[in-house]
């Protein structure tokens, strides 16, 4: 099922992962709002990209052009995919669930990200061969800035202002799908992340590293451009830095996310099995209205 586990992940993924917005839209609270943001996404995508790249008069008809392909693929090709995954969770939403099972739900979203990064490589790749060094320096001065940004917003110098954010942010993605919810079940989400391993300070220099070597990979990828008969530059630069962002090249940094998505998906399946049986209708209508939104989106016309 979707639970909230899925949806941290999903929420989690999109802070690194460009070009997977669309699986993100997943998470969005209201059928209305997922129809018009997906429908803008690729306008809100180019807007964003160019503030960290500043694309030329050249460069921009040529990006809008690769996203709109990437959303044109996505809609038509992924989206019902996405929207039989929410009707499966819909069947399940009703009974219990194990951790197991939970992290087996994470996992199928992982692959379809996968899947979405995969298709997106090439289009990156030919349009990193015409950026210019200024253009690279730029995004790297503007990772820096946002990482600056991340800092301020989950490094509060009080551990227990962290700790309240932490639990906000939780029970507001828990209340998308769960409707409100009582008194006990936001103090398990109290107890939760208070005996969460998660490590603010190693998730953001893990993300930073990430982002160092997305400029290190784009500006490898410019010392393999295209010949002049139009020979497609080599995406291996690309296929190596996603590689290396599903599986971090730290031993100790893998440990311990693979103990933190254990727990994550104990927690949430804790979670699932104390909430209500309204509640879990109410999940269930909101997953059956997500998965109409996408059926929507991706039917011609």
């Amino acid at each position: 099922m979707i639970t909230m586990s899925s949806m941290l992940e999903l929420g989690g993924l999109k802070r690194w992962r460009i070009i997977a917005a669309a699986l993100a839209l997943i998470a969005m609270a209201g059928c209305s709002t997922l129809r018009l943001a997906y429908n803008q996404a690729d306008t809100l995508m180019y807007w964003w990209l160019d503030g960290y790249v500043e694309f030329t008069p050249t460069q921009a008809p040529q990006v809008r052009n690769a996203i709109a392909g990437w959303f044109e693929w996505n809609r038509r090709g992924q989206l019902p995919d996405y929207a039989a995954l929410l009707d499966s969770a819909a069947e399940e939403i009703l009974n219990d669930t194990t951790p197991a099972r939970v992290c087996e739900r994470v996992q199928e979203i992982r692959v379809r990200l996968d899947r979405a990064v995969q298709h997106a490589l090439p289009r990156a790749a030919v349009l990193a061969v015409g950026f210019d060094a200024a253009q690279l320096d730029r995004l790297e001065a503007k990772q820096a800035e946002a990482a600056a940004e991340l800092r301020k917003e989950y490094l509060s110098p009080e551990p227990a202002e962290r700790r309240q954010a932490a639990v906000k942010r939780l029970r507001e993605r828990a209340e998308q799908l769960y409707d409100r919810l009582d008194g006990k079940q936001r103090e398990r989400l109290e107890r939760g992340v208070a005996q969460s391993s998660f490590d603010t300070e190693r998730w953001l220099a893990e993300r930073e590293r990430r982002q160092r070597e997305l400029a290190q990979a784009l500006r490898a990828v410019q010392g393999g451009a295209p010949t002049a008969d139009g020979v497609a530059p080599d995406t291996q630069p690309l296929q190596a830095m996603w590689h290396r962002v599903k599986q971090s090249p730290d031993a100790d940094y893998r440990r311990y996310q693979d103990e933190l998505i254990a727990y994550n998906c104990a927690l949430s399946a804790e979670f699932h099995n104390g909430t209500t049986p309204e509640q879990r209708l109410a999940a269930q209508r909101q997953l059956r209205a997500w998965r109409a939104d996408l059926l929507q989106l991706a039917s011609p016309g």
